[in-house]
C-alpha cells in the first residue's frame, strides 16, 4: 500500500509572531486526533502580504490565521466574507475551499465572549469599555454589543478610526456607542464594568509595557480583560487586580479562537481540552 506523506498545512501570518503558541495548540489537537496536519509561523512584513497570500494559495493550505498588522489589510485578498467579518471589517481566520476560494472569518470577538461565558460573566446589559480600536478591538466591541452589551465604549488615540468603530456598533447592533479620544492616561468611565485591552501593549516581547491607563479609574468589583496572551499575567492585569478589580487573561480567548478555528479547518470537533492542557503546559501553569 502506498503511503501519503504529504501533510496538510495550515499556518499563521503576522509580524511579530516569535511569541505566538497559536500552532503548539492546534497541533496537539492534531495529533490527538491522528492528522497529518502541520500549523506553520510565519513572520510576515506589511510588505509582504500580497505575496504571502499568493504563497498560501500556491501551497494549497487549508488556511491561515491572520494577526498584527494584516486582519484588515487581507480583506482585499477574501472571496467570501462572513456577516461577522463584514460587520467587523478585519478577518484574522481564512479558510482555503476545495474550488481555490478564499474565506474570511473573524474569531476574536467570538473567542473572546466565550472566554467570559466560561467564567461566569454575562454580557447582558453590561457596560463596557475598550481600549484601541484595531482588527481585534472591532471584533470584540461587535461579539459584545451582539451578546446583549448595553453600551460600548471606544477610547482610541485615532479620532476617526475610534468614531468608525462607534459607529459600526450603532448601525449593526443594539447597543449604545460612543468615542473618547486617547489623549494622556485613558480614563475609565465611571459605571463601567467590562474594561479590555484590545491593543497590543505588552505583548512579547515587550511584555514589560503597560498601556497609559489612569488605574485609579479602576474600581474594585470591575472586570478587567487583557487580549494579551503572551505573557499571561501582564502589567494591566496586575495593576487593575491591585485595584480590586477581577481579572480576565488572554489564554482563554486565546484556546477558542484555536478551537474555532481547528473545526473551520479540519471539520471536526475541536479537542479544547487537550488544547487548553497543551497551552497551560507551555506557559509553565
Amino acid at each position: 500500500m502506498e503511503k501519503n506523506y504529504r501533510a496538510e498545512l495550515v499556518g499563521v501570518l503576522g509580524d511579530p509572531v516569535d511569541g505566538n503558541p497559536t500552532g503548539v495548540m492546534e497541533e496537539a489537537g492534531f495529533e490527538h486526533d491522528g492528522l497529518n496536519w502541520r500549523y506553520i509561523t510565519v513572520k510576515v512584513l506589511p510588505d509582504d502580504l500580497d505575496a504571502a497570500m499568493a504563497g498560501v494559495r500556491a501551497f494549497n493550505m487549508k488556511g491561515v490565521n491572520l494577526t498584527m498588522p494584516h486582519k484588515i489589510n487581507v480583506l482585499r485578498h477574501m472571496d467570501e466574507l462572513s456577516e461577522a467579518a463584514r460587520v467587523i471589517g478585519a478577518v484574522n481566520t481564512v479558510v482555503c475551499r476545495e474550488d481555490g476560494t478564499l474565506f474570511g472569518e473573524n474569531t476574536d470577538g467570538k473567542g473572546f465572549v466565550q472566554s467570559l461565558t466560561d467564567t461566569g460573566i454575562p454580557l447582558a446589559g453590561k457596560s463596557v469599555c475598550l481600549l484601541g480600536a484595531g482588527g481585534a478591538a472591532r471584533s470584540i466591541c461587535v461579539e459584545c454589543a451582539l451578546a446583549g452589551a448595553a453600551s460600548v465604549t471606544v477610547i482610541n488615540r485615532s479620532k476617526k478610526r475610534g468614531e468608525a468603530l462607534a459607529e459600526v456598533i450603532r448601525d449593526n447592533t443594539a447597543a449604545e456607542a460612543r468615542f473618547i479620544p486617547w489623549e494622556g492616561p485613558a480614563r475609565v468611565p465611571d459605571g463601567t464594568d467590562i474594561l479590555i485591552n484590545a491593543t497590543s501593549v505588552g505583548l512579547h516581547p515587550h511584555g514589560d509595557q503597560c498601556p497609559d491607563v489612569d488605574f485609579d479609574t479602576v474600581q474594585p468589583g470591575m472586570v478587567a480583560c487583557d487580549v494579551i496572551f503572551n505573557p499571561v499575567d501582564t502589567p494591566f492585569l496586575t495593576r487593575a487586580a491591585a485595584r480590586g478589580a477581577r481579572t480576565i487573561d488572554g489564554l482563554g480567548m486565546l484556546v477558542n479562537q484555536g478551537a474555532i478555528n481547528y473545526t473551520l479547518w479540519t471539520g471536526r470537533k475541536a479537542p479544547r481540552d487537550v488544547m487548553y492542557a497543551k497551552l497551560k503546559s507551555e506557559f509553565g501553569l
